[in-house]
């Protein structure tokens, strides 16, 4: 079992992402443990959305799912939520001795290959779902990886 590290503040002007969960991951169904945020204002009652760490190589859920997965509700997209919280995560995924950090995202979702550059993640491949996973959209057949190195 991977150890949780203690998280400190994770801010910066008007984000700050706030541990909702520290998930031990499920070995039987290969899922790896992963830290769970909201992305929040840090003084008043806003939620902008979610953010998950996830620690680990297990295939294929990392291929797949990549060591960051978000959601920015749509009221808040356009104000680099997403990105600004991956930049925050960047010292904890360090923390766990992660070089660098799998993001996945479908082909056609503009806002987050934009997310991706932002960062400074590079497209790897564009690869083919295999027709047995049954956690993606169901017209989904492809997914983009990119790299992060940390």
């Amino acid at each position: 079992m991977i150890p949780f590290q203690k998280t400190g503040k994770l801010l910066d002007d008007d984000l700050e992402l706030r541990v909702t969960e520290r998930f031990p991951g499920n070995i039987y169904q290969r899922v790896p443990p992963a830290y769970r945020f909201r992305m929040v204002h840090p003084s008043q009652p806003l939620s902008y959305g979610h953010i998950e760490l996830r620690l680990g190589s297990e295939e294929p859920y990392i291929r797949f799912n990549g060591h960051v997965g978000y959601v920015v509700w749509p009221g808040y997209r356009g104000n680099r939520y997403a990105a600004r919280s991956i930049e925050l995560l960047r010292p904890l995924a360090k923390d766990h001795y992660m070089d660098g950090l799998w993001i996945t995202c479908a082909p056609d979702n503009a806002p987050s290959r934009r997310t991706c550059e932002l960062v400074g993640a590079r497209l790897v491949e564009i690869i083919s779902l295999p027709p047995d996973l049954d956690y993606f959209r169901p017209t989904q057949t492809q997914l983009c990886r990119y790299w992060l190195t940390l």
